[in-house]
């Protein structure tokens, strides 16, 4: 409730009018106006034909339509935590206008007086309504001289949001330390969150809260801080002011910084807040190109005697650049381009130097796409390679064939990143290195992973089972492991054992017994299989089904009494039972033991800082439709639906995705969130297939996948393409993703 702002239910229903007072609803007979003041300095106004009051919030019936003994509304409900105010039955000012007592001119003076007034308490208003722009930046400075001047801890307890004596333990803590703010002593010992020292900072000292993602920072000032001390101190040059320098912070009142950026800079410093998220967005956005050309131009400096001539020899090239390879230049611009595509959230960067006078190019893969991050100058392309090599625990001197290995990148900078690398010999003697950032990310919730609400309840009655084989499919990259680990996220409890293997272990969770497979030590999915039945499991879960031995396995452990969750790599639902067959595996036990397979896709969704909404035209919705109902035509012979398929499709859609018959689809413009592509983050497109007495007969007699796609849509599964327009229906993508997948 207290994340809430409010709630409507669109769908209008009839309110009786009753004069039974133990009715819980004061029902009027005309409608009364209502006014809310939110927190946030927004409000909602309306007619309501009653109120009612609970612990959570107020609940309104706004009127849509009059009848002579019913009334017609809507339920709105406004959660307690988001009011500021409200008002039932018209303002103070509205009635004495209305009896002539005041003009209006009289009420609009008061009103702009109550208004400002209101301004003075600045603490939520400050954190929510970010500044924006210079001017706004200056009237809030401005203001700001007159607020008190308090201490921290002053400010803390004033607010009681902690106690005498948890302030004395930090103030201890900060003795016996001797540097490190007080503040973030006590977010350290969970006595306080940030996010309420920053809002009791703004409500008493009256400090601006910026907002640096629309705050546009003129280069200038962005150069009178170096990369190297903005990032060490995690703050950004904002403007000048009065001779001052306007820096925003995560806490203003960190001291020691402020003094190390005057003594720098040698200017007066004055700090505002921003959120860290936003300090980290404007660091990478006004620093990183910046950061990387000025370690490039030291690199310059570095190898300004060894140009390369016309007749270029990479051997004895090679060995003066492996020379320079525990150079501190290199060392810092590799750790960037990890830690750039660590914090850009990507899932592979590709090292691919060229021949010749041709630049070493980097690019990051991220959303399934391929960017170019940086073209570094041709005369590094070993000392790049050999750095992330030497990282690695590879052989420098053997550049004749493939190697992989692994780096603990905790090991080399603050970033707690696991990384695999390939190394790859191409032409003209050269490298390619991809790296794999193997982020031990959090699992995902099952019900966060895209899954349609049908899709979602079939899965999960199906893996309740306790015994039989779910199997999960997709090319690789598709976010099989996701899926899988969600699933077992749903059922992990101190009731189950359970045994994983995977290739490599990327996510973690407490609860499961994971193995990480090295086939170079003898330890394969089959070997692992082996040895988890002997280890009392309930649920085993092999991140792939390489081989005819693990499917084999797999399959007799799901018809001893153990739930199995695999991956394959097909390109269906219905294909996967072909290929389990085609790996020599038994019909009978297979048809047994199958609980159902996913098929799984990952599309680009919409932007959702500037995603809008648009009503399509009839015939987009149509060209939807038809493509939606195409899906399930069985008739070889008929390429496209007849029209009224098509309008039963429509109508079907206009109960479940419209508001009151109309349509909402999105469109994304672009904007500096998502790159100006419109896009921003993935999600799963699915297609469910779950084994029916239908199912289990054709694969008894070895049908084709296409007989078994066609009997697995008629018992209601619905295809990826049909999923993922469903999709577009309720926002999340459009047809361009949908289409391209």
């Amino acid at each position: 409730m207290s994340t809430l702002k409010y709630l409507r239910l669109e769908k209008p229903y009839q309110l009786m009018l009753s004069n039974d007072p133990a009715s819980r609803i004061n029902v009027d007979a005309e409608a009364r106006s209502f006014e809310v003041y939110f927190k946030d300095r927004t409000e909602l106004t309306g007619k309501t034909f009653g109120t009612r009051t609970d612990k959570n919030g107020v609940h309104l019936y706004e009127q849509t339509k009059v009848g002579r003994k019913w009334r017609y509304c809507t339920h709105l409900f406004v959660a307690k935590a988001a009011i500021e105010n409200h008002i039932i039955g018209g303002q103070i000012g509205e009635m004495l206008v209305e009896e002539n007592i005041v003009t209006q001119e009289v009420v609009d003076t008061a009103l702009q007086d109550q208004q400002e007034e209101r301004s003075r308490l600045l603490g939520e208003y400050l954190v929510t309504q970010k500044i924006v722009d210079a001017s706004e930046l200056e009237s809030a400075l401005a203001r700001q001289k007159n607020m008190p001047n308090l201490k921290l801890g002053e400010i803390l307890i004033g607010e009681d949001l902690v106690s005498e004596a948890q302030l004395t333990e930090a103030l201890k803590a900060q003795k016996k330390k001797r540097s490190g703010a007080l503040g973030e002593i006590l977010v350290d010992r969970g006595v306080i969150h940030k996010e309420e020292i920053q809002q009791a900072l703004a409500k008493k000292l009256g400090i601006p809260f910026i907002n640096l993602r629309e705050f546009i920072v003129e280069p200038e000032v962005i150069r009178m801080l170096t990369a190297a001390i903005a990032f060490k101190h995690k703050v950004v040059p904002l403007y000048v002011y009065e001779g001052k320098i306007v820096v925003a912070i995560e806490n203003p009142m960190d001291w020691q910084i402020t003094d190390a950026l005057s003594f720098n800079i040698n200017k007066y410093v004055e700090p505002v807040m921003a959120s860290p998220e936003d300090i980290n967005w404007a660091l990478q956005f006004y620093y990183s190109s910046e950061d990387i050309e000025s370690s490039m131009e030291d690199m310059e400096e570095e190898f300004e005697n060894d140009e390369e001539d016309e007749d270029y020899d990479p051997t004895i090239f090679s060995a003066v650049e492996t020379q320079q390879v525990t150079d501190n230049i290199v060392v810092k611009v590799v750790n960037k381009i990890i830690e750039d595509g660590h914090r850009q959230k990507v899932s592979d960067i590709h090292i691919e130097p060229g021949m010749g006078k041709q630049k070493v190019l980097v690019r990051f893969r991220k959303d399934g796409v391929m960017s170019v991050y940086y073209k570094f100058p041709a005369k590094y392309r070993s000392a790049l390679v050999s750095r992330i090599k030497v990282m690695a625990h590879l052989d420098i001197s053997n550049k004749s064939k493939p190697q992989d290995g692994k780096i603990n990148f905790r090991h080399f900078a603050p970033v707690d990143v696991e990384l695999r690398v390939a190394t790859i010999p191409t032409s003209g003697g050269l490298e390619d290195v991809v790296i794999r950032i193997l982020t031990s990310g959090k699992c995902m919730p099952v019900n966060a992973i895209g899954l349609s609400s049908r899709n979602l309840d079939n899965l999960l009655a199906g893996v309740s089972k306790p015994y039989g084989l779910f199997l999960v499919c997709g090319p690789t990259g598709s976010g099989k492991s996701t899926t899988l680990h969600s699933i077992l996220n749903y059922l992990n409890s101190s009731e189950r054992k359970i045994w994983t293997a995977e290739d490599p272990v990327e996510i973690t969770q407490a609860g499961l017994r994971q193995v990480e497979v090295n086939e170079k030590i003898g330890m394969t999915f089959a070997g692992a299989m082996r040895a988890f039945l002997r280890a009392d499991p309930d649920i085993i879960m092999i991140g792939e089904m390489r081989d005819s031995e693990t499917a084999g396995t797999a399959i007799e452990a799901s018809l001893t009494g153990h739930l199995v969750l695999s991956t394959l790599h097909t390109n269906s639902a219905a294909e996967t039972i072909i290929r389990l067959l085609d790996m020599d595996m038994d019909p009978f036990n297979f048809a047994d033991a199958m609980i159902g397979v996913l098929s799984q896709r990952l599309t680009k969704t919409l932007c959702t800082s500037c995603k809008k909404p648009y009503v399509p035209e009839k015939d987009e919705l149509e060209f939807l439709a038809t493509e939606y109902v195409r899906e399930s035509i069985e008739d070889a012979a008929r390429a496209a639906p007849n029209k009224e398929e098509i309008e039963a499709q429509l109508k079907e859609w206009e109960k479940g995705f419209s508001q009151k018959g109309e349509f909402t689809l999105y469109k994304a413009p672009g904007c500096m969130d998502c790159l100006d592509t419109g896009y921003r983050g993935r999600m799963g497109v699915h297609e469910l297939l779950m084994s029916t007495p239908e199912i289990k007969k054709m694969i008894l007699r070895q049908a084709p996948a296409a007989e078994i796609h066609s009997a697995a849509v008629r018992s209601g599964m619905r295809t990826r393409k049909q999923d993922g327009i469903e999709k577009i229906l309720v926002g999340y993508t459009d047809y361009t993703q949908i289409r391209t997948i």
